[in-house]
């Protein structure tokens, strides 16, 4: 019998959340006898290989990049979780929101304190991703059917959703786990 398949990804975060996955410490172990992980930085996989059950997604959507990745990922798995602040509402990166863009770049590349660029322009290269106006959490891009919030998330939130998700029950963590206060 084929496992099912997991799948992650970081857009605009620290991969924090990434992090917290691997605190499952010897658990891993367990999780890779329920599941293959597909396009994942865990085991560099670049490409979806077919259908996954569950991908997770921290950090928001800063670029156009970030969109795509996030378009993909919710076309290849049936459920999509919102791992961390960052992917549930944007998170630090967020902090950019109440400056314009163009304030943004023109500090980051033409007047910041530490800015040597005697072109006095902008990257605009092909190859750089376009910044969106500002950081979109995930749900305002895509359909979200769960949501971990934490900066990261603790490995034992990600543990409890995910072997609930591949046994076919109902994610029910308790408030130890999801509280904040």
């Amino acid at each position: 019998m084929q496992k099912p398949k997991i799948a992650t990804a970081s857009l605009a975060g620290c991969f924090g959340c990434h992090m917290s996955l691997l605190d499952i410490d010897d658990r891993i172990l367990k999780l890779i006898d329920l599941v293959d992980f597909d396009k994942s930085p865990v085991d560099d996989i670049k490409e979806f290989t077919g259908r996954c059950l569950v991908g997770l997604i921290e950090g928001g959507c800063c670029n156009e990049e970030n969109v795509r990745v996030l378009q993909e990922f919710r076309k290849h798995c049936d459920i999509l979780i919102s791992v961390g602040d960052c992917a549930i509402d944007g998170g630090l990166p967020a902090l950019r929101n109440g400056i314009p863009l163009k304030e943004c770049l023109t500090e980051a590349y033409i007047t910041g304190p530490t800015v040597y660029n005697p072109s006095g322009k902008i990257p605009s290269d092909s190859e750089i991703p376009l910044l969106l106006d500002r950081i979109y959490p995930c749900h305002e891009v895509v359909k979200i059917d769960y949501y971990l919030p934490g900066c990261p998330p603790p490995a034992d939130t990600l543990w409890q959703a995910l072997t609930a998700l591949l046994s076919g029950k109902p994610i029910d963590l308790p408030y130890e786990l999801i509280k904040y206060d």
